[in-house]
């Protein structure tokens, strides 16, 4: 049995692959979503991007909570990346749309 494949470092990568995904995916998922937010709510710019930046913070945590909540990495990076790029291109969208 190879190194990488006893039981022990299965879950050493697990965890390490879990820790990536909370960092990186709930960054980007944070983003797209603070973004899509600040793009649909109702107020002057400014403060439109402020109250995104304050709840940026608020919706990360649960993020990283839910990265190692999950049955298993793979589930947790597919939802982190499939999610970032629904709220992504829902924001390209209405980018594009209010440019018109």
């Amino acid at each position: 049995m190879s190194k990488f494949k006893s039981p022990d470092a299965r879950h050493r990568w697990s965890v390490a692959s879990r820790v990536l995904a909370a960092a990186l995916g709930g960054y980007a998922l944070a983003s797209a979503l603070v973004v899509l937010l600040v793009l649909l709510l109702p107020l002057e710019r400014a403060q439109a991007v402020n109250l995104g930046m304050d709840l940026g913070f608020l919706l990360y945590v649960p993020i990283l909570l839910w990265t190692f909540h999950t049955r298993s990495a793979a589930r947790a990076w597919g939802w982190l990346l499939l999610w970032s790029g629904a709220a992504a291109l829902l924001a390209w969208w209405l980018v594009k749309g209010s440019a018109a």
